[in-house]
């Protein structure tokens, strides 16, 4: 069993497609089927369902995906202890951020980092507040960076910087005519909402609470995956949202969307490292640069 046919086999197990496994990977089709069938054969095991033209994850390699990012995670930090001993000059930096960070703040900061540190690499990646936690404590990645704090034992969390979350509405929509929003109107509101997991699903939902406003009693129109999605979906007329003023900018400046009158909310972004794991001079150097 080779580190290669581990990073293959869990290319193929989170994109649950040969042939996309293939292209994110830079491989032909035929060389990753291969892979995953050496690894199959060579233990004695079936770690994929093929079903028709489809291929799927079954239990045997749902636990053994477990087993192989632990190897691949701890194959990354002890290539990052090695490339520390060139000083900077080479390596790779991987980070993940939320889909706001990652967006809108996060790659003004990672062309600095790369103008700097021109012989490091970086592995960027964007999932929700949740995914960026799991990812750093499992070690998948060095670095997070996030929207909203996270409460995990295992993980350092330090604020980097400050956004607001806003409620914003189409041109069209009652809220524009500038009355001071309360709870009566949130209650009434239709509402087009991000996944839970996200840090500005939660943010929405605290300020629910602060309401005393239970997320059942509301009218949610529809639940979607991303910020843009989301925005789309207010300018469309469905309803009205909460979300990041660097999210909205855009659409606010050119008319698309107008903020409501309702206080901004304080949104801070955190910075996530693991605690125990291996800290290289790649991530604290782009974590000197955040505090520039």
């Amino acid at each position: 069993m080779t580190l290669d046919q581990l990073r293959i086999f869990a290319e193929v197990a989170r994109q649950q497609h040969i042939t996309k496994a293939a292209k994110a990977m830079n491989m032909t089709q035929s060389a990753v089927s291969a892979a995953v069938i050496a690894l199959e054969e060579r233990h004695g095991v079936a770690l994929f369902d093929r079903i028709g033209r489809s291929i799927v994850l079954n239990q045997t390699g749902t636990i053994f995906l477990e087993h192989a990012l632990q190897v691949l995670a701890e194959a990354k930090a002890a290539e990052s202890a090695l490339s520390d001993l060139a000083g900077l000059l080479r390596g790779e930096l991987s980070i993940m951020a939320s889909q706001t960070v990652g967006a809108y703040w996060l790659p003004s900061r990672l062309a600095k980092f790369h103008t700097r540190y021109p012989g490091l690499g970086l592995d960027v990646r964007i999932g929700n507040t949740e995914a960026v936690g799991d990812a750093v404590e499992a070690g998948r990645v060095e670095l997070g960076v996030v929207e909203g704090a996270v409460d995990r034992p295992a993980l350092s969390s330090r604020m980097i910087a400050t956004d607001e979350m806003i409620l914003v509405v189409s041109p069209t929509h009652p809220w524009t005519k500038g009355k001071k929003l309360g709870k009566a109107d949130f209650e009434d509101a239709t509402w087009v909402l991000r996944e839970p997991g996200s840090g500005t699903r939660l943010a929405f939902e605290t300020m629910m609470t602060k309401e005393k406003l239970k997320l059942q009693a509301l009218n949610v129109a529809i639940v979607l995956p991303g910020n843009e999605a989301v925005l789309g979906a207010v300018e469309a007329g469905m309803g009205a949202t909460l979300t990041s003023r660097s999210a909205a900018q855009t659409e606010l400046n050119s008319g698309l969307l107008v903020e409501a009158n309702a206080s901004p909310l304080p949104r801070p972004f955190f910075l996530l490292r693991h605690k125990e794991r291996y800290r290289s001079k790649a991530a604290d150097a782009f974590e000197a640069l955040l505090s520039e």
